[in-house]
C-alpha cells in the first residue's frame, strides 16, 4: 500500500512534456485512455514503474489501439486462393475504382438519364450478360449469400433435390444441408456418398418439388468407385419434370482452366448453356475480383429473387460493386495480364526457379546462406481440389525445433511474411509473391534471422 502512494495521478503524467507529445500525435481522449490503463495496471500488479518504463507502455497501448487489424501480408505461402489472406487480390484497375468512388457521391441506385431510383445490381448486369451469355444477372455480397437467397425465394416450403455426394462443408463450418433449412427448402438426398445417376434424381420428384440443386464439389475429391451427374443431364431431368435446375458453381471461372495447365474446372458459361436456371458463384475466387455472389440465369427466375425481402440483406455495397465492374472490364477487353490470380496460376515453373534464385542470391550478399527447392503451390479458396502446381521456393532451415519460432518471426515482420513448414524449414513460394513484393520479403527474412 505504501508503494502505491508514489503512484502519480492521470493528471501529473498527461502534464507531462512526453504525454504531451503523445497528445499531439494521438489525440487528448486516446492519450487518457492510454494513461488511465497503465496506472491501473501498475496499482494492480502493486508495481510501480519508472517513468521511462510507464511512457513507453503508455505509448505502446495508444499506438496498439491505431494499429490497423486488418492489413497487407505477403503471401508466400503458395496457396493462390488463400481464404485467411483475403483469398483473390484485385487488379489495380479494381482497386484504383473502389477507391474513386469511395470517397464521392455516385450513381450507386440513381439513373441519372431518368433521373429516377435504379437498381445497384443493374449497374453490372449487362456486363454479366455478355461475359457469360445469362439472360439476366445480379450481385449479392457472397456467394453463401446467393445460394440461401435463391433457395428461400425458390424453395421455401418446397422439396430440393441434393445428390449425397454434393452435401458439401464450404470454409468455417457452413454446411450446405444447414444453409437449406435455414432457407425453408425441404433437403430431399438422393443416391449414395460416391455414387448417383439421373433416375435418382428422376424417382424422387414429386408434386412438392421446387428444384433440382447441383453442388460443385469445390473443396474435395472422391476418387475411385464413382459416378456423378453431368449438368446436360440434369437439365434434361429438370425440364422434363418442370423443375428448377439450381447450381451452386462456387468458384466462379470465366477462362478455361486447362488452358493454364490445370485440371478442368467448369466454366460459368458452361453451365448456363447446359440448361442452369440459375447460378450462385464467387467474384473472388478464379474470377479474380472482389469478394461477391453471382447470380445468373433466365430473366425470370432472377426477377424472382431479387424481388425477395432478404436481396436486400444481402445486397452488395459500392465499393464491391465499383472493384467488380473493374475486373469484369479486363475480361471484356481480354486484359487477362492485369489479373493477378492468372499471372500466378500462368507463371512458368522456370521462371518461378528463376525468381527464387534471385532471393538466395540477395540473401547471400547479406551473409546468409539459403536453399531453393523444388515443391508444389496449390490453387486453394475452395477451387480446383487437389490440384498441384511445379514451383521453387526459398528453403530457411533453422536450428532444430525452431522452425515454428522463425515462422512466427517472420509473421512479426511490416509487412507481415506468411510462409509454411515442410520437413522442419520454412519455405516461401515465389508464385504467390506479388510483383514488388520482393525487397520487403528480403528484408523481413534477414531480420528474422538477426
Amino acid at each position: 500500500m505504501d508503494a502505491l502512494r508514489a503512484l502519480p495521478s492521470v493528471h501529473q503524467v498527461l502534464e507531462l512534456a512526453e504525454a504531451q507529445a503523445l497528445v499531439a500525435v494521438h489525440g487528448r481522449a486516446l492519450v487518457l485512455f492510454a494513461v488511465q490503463r497503465a496506472l491501473d495496471e501498475e496499482r494492480t500488479t502493486g508495481t510501480i514503474a519508472d517513468p521511462a518504463a510507464r511512457m513507453a507502455r503508455i505509448e505502446a497501448l495508444a499506438g496498439e489501439l491505431r494499429r490497423p487489424r486488418l492489413r497487407p501480408v505477403i503471401n508466400a505461402t503458395g496457396v493462390v486462393l488463400h481464404t485467411n489472406l483475403g483469398r483473390a487480390p484485385m487488379a489495380s484497375a479494381a482497386a484504383q475504382a473502389a477507391a474513386n468512388i469511395a470517397g464521392r457521391y455516385s450513381t450507386l441506385e440513381f439513373d441519372p438519364r431518368t433521373g429516377r431510383r435504379g437498381r445497384r445490381h443493374d449497374l453490372v448486369a449487362d456486363l454479366l450478360r455478355y461475359l457469360t451469355g445469362a439472360e439476366a444477372a445480379a450481385v449479392v455480397n457472397n456467394c453463401a449469400a446467393a445460394v440461401l437467397l435463391m433457395l428461400t425465394a425458390l424453395a421455401k416450403g418446397k422439396e430440393v433435390i441434393v445428390g449425397r455426394g454434393e452435401l458439401v462443408e464450404i470454409g468455417g463450418g457452413f454446411r450446405m444441408p444447414d444453409v437449406m433449412r435455414l432457407s425453408g427448402a425441404r433437403l430431399v438426398e438422393v443416391g449414395t456418398t460416391n455414387r448417383t445417376r439421373a433416375e435418382d434424381y428422376a424417382a424422387v420428384i414429386t408434386p412438392k418439388t421446387a428444384a433440382i440443386l447441383k453442388v460443385h464439389a469445390s473443396n474435395f475429391q472422391v476418387v475411385g468407385f464413382t459416378e456423378s451427374v453431368e449438368i446436360e443431364a440434369l437439365a434434361r431431368v429438370a425440364r422434363h419434370q418442370g423443375v428448377l435446375l439450381l447450381h451452386d458453381l462456387g468458384s466462379g471461372s470465366l477462362l478455361d482452366t486447362a488452358a493454364y495447365g490445370l485440371a478442368v474446372e467448369p466454366r460459368i458459361q458452361d453451365s448456363l448453356r447446359a440448361g442452369t436456371d440459375l447460378l450462385a458463384c464467387s467474384g473472388d475466387k478464379l474470377l479474380g475480383g472482389p469478394q461477391a455472389g453471382l447470380l445468373l440465369g433466365r430473366a425470370e427466375v432472377v426477377d424472382r429473387v431479387m424481388k425477395h425481402p432478404l436481396a436486400r440483406a444481402v445486397r452488395i455495397d459500392k465499393l464491391t460493386l465499383a472493384a467488380l465492374t473493374a475486373t469484369l472490364d479486363l475480361y471484356l477487353t481480354q486484359s487477362m495480364a492485369e489479373l493477378p490470380i492468372w499471372n500466378m496460376l500462368g507463371t512458368s515453373a522456370d521462371a518461378i526457379a528463376a525468381r527464387a534464385q534471385s532471393w538466395q542470391r540477395s540473401l547471400l550478399q547479406r551473409g546468409i546462406a539459403v536453399e531453393v527447392v523444388p515443391t508444389e503451390s496449390t490453387v486453394g479458396g475452395g477451387s480446383l481440389p487437389g490440384e498441384r502446381l511445379p514451383t521453387s521456393a526459398l528453403a530457411i532451415t533453422p536450428r532444430p525445433g525452431r522452425a515454428a519460432d522463425l515462422l512466427r518471426r517472420l509473421r512479426e515482420h511490416e509487412p507481415p511474411v506468411i510462409g509454411r513448414i515442410e520437413q522442419e524449414r520454412v519455405l516461401l513460394d515465389p508464385r504467390t509473391v506479388l510483383p514488388g513484393e520482393d525487397d520487403a520479403l528480403i528484408d523481413a527474412v534477414v531480420a528474422a534471422l538477426a
